[in-house]
This record gives C-alpha cells, structure tokens and sequence, in this order.
C-alpha cells in the first residue's frame, strides 16, 4: 500500500502544470547536458532540500553535525526566510525536502514550515532521529506526506553503540505514537518510515527489526547502507559485504560503483541552508563551493547562475576531482532490499 499510495502523493504533487512542466523539463535538460557534454539549465528542480537547523542533539560519531566535525556556523532558519523560499519555488517545485544537517524538530518554528508548505499543496518529507519530544497529532494534521524515523537499533545496547546521547525508550515511544494517532485521527499521512542504517553492531537484528516493525503497523521499513569518511570508520562496515556500499582495502575503502562524470542532483535536488546559503547538494556538508546567499539574490538567479553552471560543467568533465563527489550516493545503492 504505501509504494503506491506514495506515487499518489507525488503526482498530486505535480499535477499542476508548471510542475509537471518542471519535471519533464529538468529532465530533459539533464539528459541533453550528458548527452553534449555542456550544461544546459532552463526549468526549476523538482525537489528542493532545505535545512531548518545544523544543530543536533544526538552526537552520532559519523554526523559531522554530531561528532562536531561541520565546519559551518550554527544556527535555525527563521520561519519568515522559509516561507520566502516556499513562495519563490512552489509554483514549480513540487517536492521539499525538510532537512539536511541537523534535527529539524528543534526548530521551534518547524511544525509551522511544514503547514506552510503542506498549505501549498507540496510533497513534503522530514527525517527525525525522534529522540525528543513530539507532537504527534500535530505532525499527523500538518498535511505531512513523509516522515522517516531513525531507528538503529532494537535493543538498547545496539542503538546507543552508535546514537551517542539517544533515548531508545523514547524513540521506540514515538514511532508507536505516530502510528496510534495516525488511526486514530484516520489518516493516511504521514507515511511513517522506520530507517534502520546496517553497520557492524546491528546487523545481527534484521530479522527481528522485519518483526518488530509487522507488529507495530510501521508503513515501511527501509534499510540503509551506512556512509563512512575515513580509514578510522572502518569498524562501522557490516562483516556482510553485500550489506554495504563499499569495498574495502588495504588502504582504506572505495565506493561499489564505478565513479561516472553525471551527477543528476545537481540538477534535481539543491540545498538551502539554515542562512540561506545554496548549496550545490547535500553531499556538501562544509559549503566547499559557494554558490550565493538568497539574502543578495532570488533562487532563479542562483539556481541558473554562474557558479551553479560551472559546478555543473565541471562534473560533465571530470567528477572524480571532487572528495565529496568520490563519497557520494549518486548512483550507487543505498537502500538495501532485504
């Protein structure tokens, strides 16, 4: 049920024209750019990713947010800057995606961002590590169409192995909740993920994970491979291999897939964040390329701009000159089908 009433909500979301005319039309774009080797930016991306706050209150050693290791400054983005950004891309954007670095819900204004936007007849999708406090019938009135809870975890010991700081009790608390009030307001959004990321301390609890979340109701269980940065990380891999993404080495670790001069987020899916800084994508944790601030210019400007093309261009040519870049999701498997 959720696969398909999820492609419902997406193309509600883009049943108005302009959207729909956005969709086809970035596509269109990204594949005449691959196809010629120059960049070619003429509509709006379907999704965009906006970051109501970098700050955390769990301290996850992979997080740069967490292990603070994130370079940027902190901070929570005004309700008023969201709701510029809203009213400048809805017309043609039919997706938000509700974070990046960061637990959304500290933003004190967050439930009201997602009202706006739900008011607006979006797609709208937030992540949670649901180790706080939430209102749960608020977020099932909110016109919410996703919400993924990070849970890695079925057993204290497993998940406090990696959720430094987390509640267990409360996050297992919360997805019963979201759930509970979900039939009892008879509601069929959000639609409530439970992401389970696969590492070496948890893999041994799969199949009672599958058990656990049959039993609760959960609309869905996704399985994540786990994302590392260094040599030091190694120890977070599953001894399952086919349960990660990379492959490791003498030397340290490599990406499964072969590295390809495309990259369609850059295209599809940028990021706004909590100061209104662009970003390229959300692999660019530290803001390594500037872009511009939508306090001096307008999305349109930004998105089509100089700075944007040049990355762009850049990645046709040669993406592996990139560290993010050679670390990224783009292309390879993430979600594991087990």
């Amino acid at each position: 049920m959720p696969g398909t009433f999820e492609q419902l909500l997406f193309a509600r979301a883009f049943a108005r024209s302009k959207r729909l005319q956005s969709l086809i039309g970035i596509y269109s774009d990204y594949y005449r750019s691959l196809s010629t080797r120059k960049v070619r930016v003429q509509h709006y991306p379907p999704a965009l990713m906006i970051e109501p706050t970098n700050i955390c209150n769990l301290s996850c050693p992979l997080c740069p947010s967490g292990n603070g290791s994130l370079k940027r400054a902190r901070g929570m983005m005004p309700l008023s800057v969201f709701q510029n950004i809203v009213d400048q891309v809805s017309k043609h954007t039919g997706m938000l995606i509700l974070w990046n670095q960061g637990e959304s819900f500290l933003n004190p204004d967050f439930y009201s961002m997602i009202e706006y936007a739900s008011s607006r007849d979006l797609y709208t999708m937030a992540s949670t590590n649901a180790s706080l406090e939430l209102d749960h019938r608020r977020i099932i009135q909110s016109g919410l169409s996703k919400i993924i809870v990070s849970m890695d975890g079925f057993s204290e010991d497993s998940y406090n192995n990696y959720r430094i700081n987390g509640n267990y009790q409360l996050v297992l608390h919360n997805l019963q909740e979201l759930m509970r009030s979900k039939r009892e307001l008879g509601s069929k959004t959000p639609i409530v993920i439970w992401q389970f990321i696969i590492m070496k301390h948890n893999e041994h609890e799969i199949e009672l994970v599958k058990q656990a979340a049959r039993n609760m109701g959960i609309d869905k269980l996704e399985f994540k491979t786990v994302q590392i940065y260094s040599k030091d990380d190694l120890q977070y891999l599953p001894s399952n291999h086919k349960l990660s993404r990379y492959r490791s080495q003498e030397d340290g670790f490599e990406l499964r897939t072969k590295l390809l001069n495309r990259c369609r987020r850059l295209w599809t899916q940028p990021v706004i964040n909590w100061d209104g800084e662009l970003s390229i994508c959300c692999y660019d944790k530290d803001l390594s390329f500037r872009i511009g601030n939508l306090k001096d210019s307008n999305f349109w400007g930004l998105w089509t701009g100089d700075a944007m093309n040049r990355m762009r261009q850049n990645v046709l040519l040669n993406r592996a000159a990139y560290p993010i870049c050679r670390n990224c999701g783009e292309g390879i498997i993430q979600k594991l089908h087990i």
